[in-house]
């Protein structure tokens, strides 16, 4: 909550959310990741013309990429009346700092209570699947089975990524299966069939997926067909041109030695490398936040202590150093996952650090005062659905890879859900205007674990689509009620 020094007790300062939200990504906050990063966005639905000038004026910040300086709790309006004998309100987060570690237990669980959970409930409910498979089957944080898990959520978990970004809109996109599964399949006919050039192929291949979803993209926005509407027409159309294209063979084997294949079959054996990995992903983090702490300080509003900071870091270290140390009993890192983690900072910076990122969130938390404050509403939603295409289109390449064919089956099944159920659970919200790219991964390692677990305890599948379905559900219900709570405690 935004309260200035010279705002008379009587006369509260209006806001509008989806105005704090624009306002905390300019000052550099992000959204809930793996990382615990915070700043979560929280969408509004509003769409009324009766939208605060604070709403207009915090969007236009969005659409210039330029913080507002009166965004601070300690700064005051120019002009604004005094009344007599008031006491200047400080926003409580503000002396978190002053207060060290106990301030940060303090408004951490202020958060709770106030429904701010980010990413806290899916990093316990994946403690706690880790430790009941660990319990059940030894063999399951194994240095073999945590390097094909890693490997296994990395096509699904790319198409997650750009769900993230389409649920963000407040959207959905249902293509993304079928999609993915056309892109193998002209990558497979174009370099195995008629011999093209395999980057050739797939370049080709990818362009296909991002024309797909900026078609779907431009009948959403120009036309105005409801994206639900337009992408289960693309999910029905696409899985049609993949068989058209894969003809009557079904199934299409790819070279082992191809560069596709090699993208999930390589290993960096020597244990340098994934300890260097971790070492750099550690230093990257420490140094962002403090960044991030100093940005979020210069516009005045609250940020981490030093002390969480260093806390974090401590555990991220810990994480990532013992996923190196397991990974490196087995065969090395996977070149797969390293390629996976480079995209999901590359969106994450492309999210939290650009005036594109800053627009996706603020249409995403009210259209109508993002369009007033002049961001183009449709090319911002045409772009997002075409990045929703190019990453189904990517993970579609992945999947490809790993089981070294294309085949008729690519991209139906439980794909589209998997990658729709991972964003969800991961802690991007359905309701728009909230999440992470993290999101993917954090999902995608639950869902993944379930599956792994279970197989090793040879539990059939029926039961792990519905144990799948009770978390994501579960997921839902958790965001409608932080929601809920956020608005009755005047922030949502």
């Amino acid at each position: 909550m935004t309260t200035d020094l010279n705002t008379p007790a009587d006369e509260p300062e209006p806001r509008d959310h989806a105005a704090t939200t624009a306002a905390e990504a300019d000052a550099g906050t992000g959204t809930t990741g793996t990382t615990g990063s915070t700043g979560t966005t929280s969408g509004t639905a509003s769409a009324t013309t009766e939208a605060t000038h604070s709403a207009t004026e915090t969007a236009s910040a969005a659409a210039t990429g330029a913080a507002q300086p009166g965004s601070s709790a300690a700064r005051p309006i120019k002009g604004a009346p005094v009344a007599p004998g008031a006491v200047a309100a400080i926003d409580p987060r503000l002396l978190v700092r002053e207060r060290g570690f106990k301030g940060y237990l303090q408004e951490f669980g202020r958060k709770l209570r106030g429904g701010e959970l980010g990413s806290v409930p899916v990093v316990v409910g994946l403690a706690i699947i880790w430790a009941v498979f660990q319990w059940k089957d030894s063999a399951f944080l194994s240095p073999k089975n945590l390097s094909d898990l890693s490997i296994y959520i990395v096509g699904t978990g790319m198409i997650s990524v750009g769900i993230v970004l389409v649920l963000l809109l407040g959207e959905i996109d249902l293509s993304v299966g079928s999609v993915s599964g056309l892109a193998a399949a002209i990558l497979a006919v174009l370099y195995v069939n008629e011999g093209m050039s395999e980057w050739l192929a797939i370049l080709i291949a990818l362009s296909a997926g991002a024309a797909a979803g900026a078609l779907h993209g431009f009948f959403f926005a120009r036309i105005g067909v409801p994206a639900f509407v337009v992408t289960l027409a693309g999910l029905l159309a696409w899985n049609g041109l993949m068989l058209q294209v894969l003809g009557t063979t079904g199934t299409i084997n790819l070279d082992r030695d191809s560069f596709i294949v090699y993208l999930t079959s390589h290993y960096f054996v020597y244990i340098a490398v994934a300890y260097g990995v971790a070492g750099l992903a550690v230093a990257s983090f420490l140094a962002a936040q403090l960044l991030d702490a100093r940005r979020r300080q210069a516009a005045g509003v609250p940020s981490r202590p030093l002390s969480e900071i260093l806390v974090r870091t401590a555990v991220l270290a810990v994480l990532a150093f013992a996923v190196a140390w397991r990974l490196n009993e087995y065969k090395g890192l996977p070149l797969a996952l390293l390629i996976f983690l480079v995209v999901l900072i590359a969106y994450d910076v492309l999210l939290r650090r650009t005036r594109f990122g800053r627009k996706v969130f603020a249409v995403g938390g009210g259209v109508e005062a993002a369009r007033r404050a002049g961001i183009n509403v449709t090319l911002v939603r045409i772009t997002v659905f075409a990045i929703s295409g190019l990453m189904a289109s990517v993970g579609g390449l992945f999947i490809a890879s790993r089981i070294a064919a294309a085949n008729q089956g690519a991209g139906t099944g439980n794909l589209l859900m998997e990658a729709i159920a991972a964003a969800v659970i991961g802690g991007t919200s359905l309701f728009g205007g909230r999440g992470s790219v993290w999101s993917a991964l954090l999902g995608m390692l639950v869902i993944g674990s379930i599956a792994s677990g279970m197989a090793l305890l040879g539990i059939e599948a029926s039961v792990q689509y519905m144990i799948t379905g009770g978390v994501l559900l579960a997921a839902v219900v958790i965001d409608s009620v932080s929601r809920r709570t956020q608005r009755s405690a005047g922030r949502g």
